[in-house]
């Protein structure tokens, strides 16, 4: 239902659905894959983490506005570009304020690369080494023993 009350008021606030936006059967919790197009930075559909199948497309004119833009929102879990510019793919990643950026893939995560966000997204990392700290309490014991002159 809070998925769907995404999609609703991502409607009601002037967003363009494209694709999608109902529940999917009659048992479960499945929606449609959704697409939203003429989505704007205030709209709920862009400024939160809705965690269903919602695609909110919103455009850019460069590359630093797109960067200034996002990195302007609370949240920071990931981020994603698809360039065949080397050079633009690591300027974004650099300046991204996410846990995790992939390039040319999206949300491509294996067990050894620790996953987590930024700011509101979360707090510590999951897998690698990482991932296993934090269930680690570190602990230092010291013992003073006599010392022999020699």
């Amino acid at each position: 239902k809070k998925i769907l009350n995404y999609i609703d008021e991502g409607v009601k606030q002037g967003a363009k659905l494209v694709a999608g936006g109902k529940r999917e059967g009659e048992v479960g919790y499945f929606i449609q894959p959704t697409v939203f197009s003429e989505v704007t930075d205030e709209m709920s559909i862009a400024r939160d983490e809705i965690f269903g199948p919602v695609q909110s497309i919103l455009k850019f004119s460069t590359m630093e506005e797109v960067i200034e833009r996002a990195n302007k929102t609370r949240y920071g879990l990931a981020a994603g570009i698809i360039t065949r510019d080397i050079k633009k793919a690591f300027q974004f990643s650099q300046a991204i304020q996410a846990g995790s950026v992939w390039i040319n893939c999206y949300d491509h995560t294996l067990a050894q690369t620790p996953f987590g966000g930024y700011k509101e997204s979360g707090h510590g990392r999951e897998l690698g080494p990482e991932g296993i700290n934090e269930y680690v309490e570190i602990k230092t014991i010291t013992l003073a023993l006599d010392q022999k002159n020699s």
